[in-house]
């Protein structure tokens, strides 16, 4: 009787079946995941094939259709959330594993199921052998498990991405494909009894390898020169590879590409080591073009199947074939070699002794992903006890192979690989392996370590101390005991000769490495890539075409010192690649190593010239020599993190591999100023000599040898340096000026000769916080416009000048904001100005129009003036002009509104700020005549901006692009003019975050398949050759040179990687007409757009500096940018802010129940400078403003050159943090003069007459007198202010963020003098100028509490009715109980659509960031006003508010109150969008009494008596309503440190004005609850359903 083909009709809670329970889908596929299971309606018959067809798939999930057979009767089965937990007799095949009862006993197994797409069908057996076997696509992927019992239910779970899937079949599969398996079968058991049945290409440099590469060549029609047809790019690999080669065989690309790599690497490798190691069993392997060929073309599915080959000679003259093979089952060498040695058959996956970690392990292990992955703890504090063995012995021929996961930059030392002879259970491991002094050998650096001794100082030339992230690491004992060490899949040779015949495979995670991997499957194309890439280091000349050393066609250009175009990531090259600059040095201070296009010859000094300093950073130019070639070097963040063949000079020292060799040489670079010169030289006799400004400094190393080539590293200061070999073309050093120096873009000539020398007004480059300044100065933006509607001020360049007008024309508005663009002018120059939140806070010499009313230094001079700014719309102009006899005039749209105020001064700069829903502007080219130079404005852009040629297209395309690519309409449009390739364009700048490249479809040529790619790529343009670029990729999937993302018709690659499937919409589908777009968004993310539409995430971890990239390939031949340069908004409405500005702690709109009372005392500060008496790892700079520590952990004390008057208040900025350290700064005064103090390591060691806050304790003398006092100082972020003072009692006070935390200690001296110890993660601070008040002052008090906005201004007059926050929402931005608390939510898989998405509005009230913000402990809100608590020690999650709800009388008139509930009760909470009965234990409906003492218990006029009326009771406090009767406390574990807590969550809702009553607390508490609110009115009871708004979710965890 045949079985039925239907699914049981008990499933998964949200499977919903359908088609007589043939077809099953999961209900609400966005927002689940999980709870899919179904099964079988009947146990499966022996050799039936349960068989479904995956019907939809969604792209939100990770993971994917899950399949196996279980015991359990679904009929009377509890059904868990997923198929892997299922128990009692469960198989699962998961993603290529296989699980028994949850855990894994087969790694790699099959198919990927993860990749399987829609329409795929896959299938499940139990074999009359009481197999397991998996089925895809009418293929048996082979036996999966054995000894299954005889009674079976098929089990399929519909997880993650599978949404939907269909049962198409339960029959026996095909007597073809049975015969076919037991014919593989039977040849692989033939195949396991023979010894030596393998022979493949050998790569010998004289025939075989150069063999192999010219009959492909000539297969495919290239030994002609004939234009190769660009092969299709397949999914996977060949299911056979091809035995011989015939003359007019077609390999496909993947065939092609594993060929030649293999012979490449043969012809190499085989050179180097004369054909093959000690052994003879290396011969015949994997060096050969086929055997590895044949290894890594057979992918995980296609087991049995014969895959060697290499290739013959056409003529079937002298090439040597073989029957190789490469089975599933077994472990591939890297190479390929001895793919069926004996033991191979043993030695594999397919066994179910999978090799992992052992359990046992050092101290400071972690381990995870099934024993998979190893991790450091503490990394930055501990460097050693990281051991790690294999969980067995490694069998002969078998590969241990690891993946770096994680490095940190700060120890020396790395990873350490080999093996072992001692049994991991019965061994007490030792802190590093190579303290084992028997049966150990151990890869160390680039040397063999035997029982802890080298035996080999160089083993090979890549050092395991250089890896990086990424990179892989494997070891093989061969069966004739030689030991070989793999990196990135090339073979490093023979490291021993006689290993014993049982070892462990070791791991010590030392130093740097922190967590690595076991690779089980060797990716194919990642080692392919890793392979040539080495492969070119070992020999650069052969095999590619030589680079270019210099970008123009200079006949001399070889022998001239040049800069290589390979340069950091932050660096460029310009003028023909004599000068270098860091275009963003005011945003980044490293990634700036530069290296000279050529060794250096003996004696030849290379000098430079630096051009251009900037004041932000610490550190300066180092400069040196390196024996790396630049065109394969991966260059460091700085060049001291060079490990190998590397001296610099850096500060007066010498360093030799990152190791300081000299501690006092020469000249300190970092004092050098713009105009000196540093150079080095290499002489005959191998010293190194360096020069400052043409001096000699001496010899500072010895044995340099010949060959090396210079390196200069722009570091911290240094943005710009020029080599000088020839004087007379030297190009001039920017000039200083008010316009800043000259920053020229990487296309600029490097001649300035000629060039104007007035400039046209633009924007400065200084700008408020939230204004970004485009193209060269001339756009201005407020950037997060629905979000933030403030801080956008922009000011002109320079004065303007009697009779000028500067005129803006508004390019958008957004209709969210009351308010708009106010437009004046300020005396006050922009690098004296500390922009405000608005210009109308200014209170002196500012001039502003502000919608009708002139204000003069924040005040109303006049009302009604002839405009009102308010009005303006999209297109509209304003111009300001000072006339000659000081006069204000405005113009609207070219009008003169006649004088707005006269008396102004000579000097007034010109002022536009970008408020409320005017969002962006541009200067007119009234204002002057254009000039396209740039300016300083420019450097602190993410790009070298462009100006556009076509009115409203800002966008255009680069000048390099594919050959066959014609560029029309200045750069706006691209045809492909020849052919069906290269046609790969670029966009001319780096796209900045969130903004949008998008082009339109013009033609369309049918006869070709295929179609556009589209991605970001972090290759710069500017990077290819000028000339020919027949260079530049044919198609950009291989587009390989640097990493690139692209869609792919609907698959997304990562430098021609699938990374994933049936990504949104398919490319192949584009017609004229259609417009295709890609953005970088904020979270480093790519997304695509087709006709508008985003179809989500395509790629993560996208860098910062990408371009967009295209290729007109196939179908596509014309395409025309449609996009603008500047930040697009997306068109969805997002949930209406809480607040138009920041969300805070004191809750926005709200004014502190706690009055302050100020006093009246006229004081004139003292300015303060740090004195230059201090650590010695101190560096001061800014006119000893700021204060920099260089070096170390310690020695960063630093002291005020003036003593602190009395209620004076000293503040001071926290510049940087590194957190590499622990710890921070700490503080305090001393009662001594500092000028012959001898200062200590640390501020602790200060014992005489000194008060020091650290952390949240106060020490006197070093010791303890206060703790728990203010915030934890390790916890302030970046931007923190701190502050000190001293009252007229003597009492020292601590401010933060401008708020006083109490008296800190009492009796202090006078005169006293503030000091910093700059310590740990704390590496720069700055003392704030500006406005620097005399406490209690009316002028000076500081802006936090008492701060209004101008939509809150009538008339020009403020009102007082609010607190105003501090910008920074939770400066505490690495608070753990913020992030414990974040991945409890996330364990609530509760849908994000819930929440807003602006995480500003996420609040942490813990004890540290709520003292950050000086946030009061009680506020008032509402209509009439209520008092409210602040909920201490929980974390607020803002909800998403609703867009019909009336959010400005919510805020402003409703009163806050507080919700406990448990954590069932969320999602339906949520769903509803209110409070219901019901949603806690104690909240149920209960009966309403006819009569109570408090009338809130009364039945209502119409309720009939006795009738249940549902209430929610809510309370002013968390004190309250976070009890655990209301709010049930339950246990979870945390996914990161496996501790277990307990947590409880609430809501925090405003609630209508009447809507409630106010009772006593129903808990029979005798003492009181919250001091501020009396137990007998802590209780609110409300029964009105609209009467509420959730307004955020709680969480406490403890």
């Amino acid at each position: 009787m045949k079985m039925a083909a239907e699914l049981h009709p008990r499933s998964g809670k949200l499977i919903g079946l359908s088609n007589s329970n043939r077809t099953a889908r999961r209900n609400q596929p966005i927002q689940e995941f999980n709870h899919g299971l179904v099964f079988s309606k009947e146990p499966l018959r022996d050799r039936d094939v349960f068989t479904v067809r995956i019907d939809k798939k969604v792209n939100s999930w990770s993971g994917s259709i899950e399949i196996g057979v279980t015991a359990l009767d679904p009929a009377s089965l509890d059904f868990p959330s997923s198929a892997t937990g299922l128990k009692g007799g469960s198989w699962i095949v998961s993603g290529c594993s296989v699980l028994r009862d949850g855990r894994s006993v087969l790694e790699e197994y099959g198919r990927d199921l993860d990749q399987l797409a829609e329409g795929d069908r896959v299938g499940i057996q139990r074999s009359s052998q009481g197999e397991l076997h998996l089925w895809v696509n009418g293929q048996d992927c082979g036996a999966a498990a054995s000894g299954l019992p005889p009674k079976l239910w098929a089990v399929v779970d519909l997880y993650g991405k599978c949404t939907q899937v269909t049962v198409v079949s339960c029959e026996p599969p095909p007597p073809s494909a049975e015969r076919e398996r037991e014919t593989i079968e039977r040849d692989e058991e033939e195949e396991e009894e023979e010894e030596e049945d393998e022979v493949v290409v050998r790569g010998g440099r004289d025939d075989g390898g150069i063999a192999a590469l010219m009959n492909v060549a000539a297969i495919n029609g290239m030994v002609n020169g004939d234009e190769v047809p660009e092969l299709s790019c397949n999914n996977s690999r060949p299911d056979k590879f091809p035995n011989n080669l015939e003359p007019d065989a077609v390999l496909t690309e993947h065939q092609l590409f594993d060929v030649f790599n293999n012979a490449i690497v043969s012809f190499y490798r085989s050179g180097d080591e004369g054909g093959g190691d000690e052994g003879s069993d290396w011969d015949g392997g994997g060096e050969g073009g086929g055997g590895d060929a044949g290894g890594d073309s057979s992918s995980r599915n296609d087991r049995g199947s014969s895959s060697g080959g290499g290739a013959a000679h056409s003529d079937g003259g002298t090439g040597t074939t073989g029957g190789g093979r490469d089975r599933g089952d077994c472990n591939n060498s890297p190479a390929g070699n001895e793919g069926a040695a004996p033991g191979s058959g043993t030695g594999g996956l397919m066994t179910n002794d999978a090799l992992l970690f052992h359990e046992k392990c050092g101290t400071l292990i972690k381990l995870s992903n099934n024993n998979k992955t190893a991790e450091r703890r503490r990394p930055l504090d501990e460097f050693n006890n990281g051991v790690v063995m294999t969980n067995r012995p490694l069998r002969h021929n078998e590969m241990f192979e690891i993946r770096i996961d994680k490095l940190v930059d700060k120890w020396s030392g790395s990873i350490e690989i080999g093996v072992t002879t001692h049994n991991p259970n019965n061994l007490d491991y030792p802190a590093t392996m190579t303290n084992l002094r028997s049966g150990t050998i151990m890869m160390s650096g680039c040397g063999i370590l035997t029982n802890g001794k080298g035996t080999r100082r160089e083993y090979c030339e890549f050092s395991l101390d250089e890896l990086q992230e990424g990179d892989h690491i494997g070891l093989m004992r061969k069966a004739s005991g030689a030991l070989h060490f793999y990196i990135n899949g090339i073979d490093q040779g023979v490291a021993a000769a006689q290993t014993p015949n049982v070892v462990y495979g070791v791991v010590d995670l030392y130093g740097m490495a922190v967590k690595v991997t076991i690779v089980h499957n060797h990716n194919h194309s990642d080692r392919l890539r890793r392979n040539n890439a080495i492969m070119r280091a070992l020999s650069p000349d052969v095999g590619r075409p030589r680079p270019s050393l210099a970008l123009t066609p200079d006949s001399e250009a070889p022998d001239r010192l040049l800069f290589h175009p390979n340069c950091g990531q932050k660096a460029a090259i310009i003028c023909d690649g004599r000068t270098a600059l860091r275009p963003h040095a005011t945003d980044d201070f490293n990634h700036g190593v530069v290296l000279s296009s050529r060794p250096l010859r003996s004696n030849e000094v290379f000098q430079v010239r630096i051009d251009k300093m900037v004041d932000k950073w610490a550190g300066s130019i180092e400069i040196g020599v390196t024996t790396h070639n630049p065109a394969y070097l991966q260059l460091p963040s700085t060049m001291t993190n060079l490990r190998s063949g590397t001296w610099m000079m850096t500060g007066n020292g010498v360093m030799h591999n990152g190791t300081t060799i000299l501690d006092e040489y020469g000249h300190n670079l970092d004092r050098l100023k713009a105009g000196d010169t540093v150079g080095v030289v290499r002489k005959e006799d191998g010293s190194l000599h360096f020069f400052v400004n043409g001096v000699a400094q001496g010899p500072a190393a010895w044995n340099v040898p010949p060959n090396v080539y210079a390196v200069v590293d722009l570091y911290g200061q240094a943005a710009q340096a020029t080599i000088m070999d020839d004087m007379v073309d030297l190009p001039p050093l920017p000039e200083d000026g008010s316009d800043g120096p000259t920053a020229m873009s990487p296309g600029t000539p490097c001649s300035v000769s000629g060039a104007p020398t007035t400039t046209d007004l633009r924007f400065h480059h200084l700008h408020g916080t939230n204004a970004v300044i485009t193209n060269g100065g001339r756009t201005a933006l407020r950037q997060n416009c629905r979000s933030e509607f403030n801080d956008a001020i922009v000011i002109s360049n320079r004065c303007l000048r009697e009779g000028e007008l500067f005129e803006i024309v508004i390019q958008k508005m957004v209709d969210r904001w009351s308010g708009s663009i106010e437009a004046g002018v300020t005396a006050i120059r922009p690098e004296e100005l500390e922009f405000p939140n608005t210009m109308t806070d200014i209170d002196y010499d500012t001039w502003m129009l502000s919608g009708t009313a002139i204000m003069q230094d924040g005040n109303t001079m006049r009302n009604n003036y002839g405009c009102d700014l308010d009005s303006l719309t999209t297109g509209s102009r304003i111009g300001m002009m000072r006339t000659s006899n000081g006069d204000l005039h405005y113009y609207i749209n070219g009008v003169d509104q006649g004088v707005a105020c006269s008396g102004l001064p000579a000097e007034v700069y010109a002022v536009i700020d970008l408020y409320g829903q005017c969002v962006q502007v541009a200067i007119t080219s009234s204002s002057g005549p254009l000039d396209n130079s740039l300016c300083t404005s420019n450097v602190t852009e993410k790009s070298f901006p462009i100006h556009s040629p076509v009115a409203g297209v800002a966008h255009r395309l680069h000048s390099k692009h594919g050959k066959n690519v014609v560029l029309l309409g200045e750069g706006c449009q691209a045809i492909r003019v020849g052919g069906y390739s290269h046609g790969i364009v670029f966009s001319a700048k780096e796209l900045k975050a969130d903004e949008l490249f998008e082009v339109r479809i013009d033609e369309v040529d049918e006869q070709w398949c295929g179609s556009l790619h589209i991605g970001l790529t972090t290759l710069a343009p500017t990077e290819l050759p000028s000339c020919p670029l027949s260079g530049l990729s044919p198609s950009l999937p291989q587009l390989r040179t640097k990493v690139t993302w692209l869609l792919c018709g609907s698959e997304v690659r990562r430098n021609g990687v699938l990374q994933r499937q049936n990504y949104g919409y398919s490319l192949d589908r584009l017609t004229v007409g259609n417009r295709v777009g890609v953005k970088r968004c904020n979270d480093d993310t790519m997304h695509i757009f087709v006709d508008g539409e985003d179809m989500g995430p395509a790629a993560t971890a996208v860098p910062k500096n990408v371009y967009a990239v295209l290729d007109l390939y196939g179908r596509i031949t014309a395409v025309s940018i449609v996009s603008s340069s500047l930040t697009e908004d997306s068109e969805s409405i997002k949930a209406p802010s809480l607040t138009s500005d920041s969300c805070s702690e004191g809750e926005e709109d709200s004014s502190p129940v706690r009055e302050v009372e100020s006093e009246t005392c006229p004081l004139v500060p003292t300015i303060m400078m740090f004195l230059e008496n201090h650590g010695k790892n101190i560096q001061l700079s800014n006119q000893n403003l700021t204060a920099a520590r260089v070096s170390s952990y310690n020695q960063g004390l630093l002291v005020t050159a003036q003593p602190l008057a009395r209620q004076q208040l000293f503040q001071f900025q926290i510049d940087r943090l590194n957190p590499s350290w622990t710890s921070s700064l700490s503080l305090g005064v001393i009662g001594h003069s500092p000028d012959r103090l001898n200062f200590p390591s640390t501020a602790c060691c200060l014992k005489r007459s000194a008060w020091l806050l650290q952390r949240d304790s106060v020490f006197h003398n070093s010791l303890k007198i206060c703790e728990n006092y203010g915030p934890n100082l390790d916890t302030c972020p970046e931007g923190t202010v701190l502050g000190l003072l001293v009252d007229t009692n003597s009492c020292l006070h601590l401010f933060v963020n401008g708020m006083d935390q109490g008296v800190a200690a009492q009796d202090i001296p006078s005169p006293c003098y503030p000091f910093i110890d700059l310590y740990g993660q704390c590496e720069q601070v700055t003392i704030v100028t500006n406005n620097v008040p005399a406490v209690g002052a009316e002028s000076g008090e500081t802006r936090f509490q008492g701060d209004m906005e101008k939509a809150d201004m009538v008339d020009g007059i403020k009102e007082s009715v609010c607190w105003t926050p501090p910008p920074e929402v939770n400066p505490n931005k690495t608070c753990e109980y913020q992030a414990l608390c974040s991945r409890f939510k996330d364990l609530l898989t509760l849908p994000d659509g819930y929440f807003n998405e602006d995480a500003k509005y996420n609040l942490c009230y813990c004890e540290s960031c709520h003292k950050l913000r000086g946030d009061e402990a009680y506020y008032k809100r509402g209509e009439p006003p209520r008092d409210y608590a602040l909920p201490f020690g929980w974390c607020r999650f803002a909800l998403r508010i609703k867009s019909h709800c009336e959010v400005s009388n919510a805020l402003k008139k409703w009163h806050i109150a507080y919700h406990g509930t448990s954590v069932g009760a969320l999602r339906r909470t949520l769903d509803h969008g209110q409070l219901l009965p019901g949603t806690s234990s104690i909240f149920l409906v209960s009966p309403v009494k006819t009569e109570g003492p408090n009338g809130y218990t009364e039945p209502e006029e119409n309720c009939a008596p006795g009738r249940e009326v549902p209430r929610v009771r809510l309370s002013p406090t968390m004190r309250y309503s976070g009890m655990e009767s209301f709010a049930p406390k339950v246990q979870f574990q945390d996914p990161r440190s496996q501790r277990r807590h307990q947590a409880q969550v609430g809501f925090q809702v405003c609630v209508r004005p009447g809507s409630y009553k106010v009772g006593p607390q129903t808990l029979s508490h005798s003492e009181p609850l919250d001091p501020r609110f009396s137990n007998s009115e802590i209780e609110w009871i409300t029964k009105e359903q609209g009467g509420m708004l959730l307004y955020g979710l709680l969480i406490r965890v403890e």
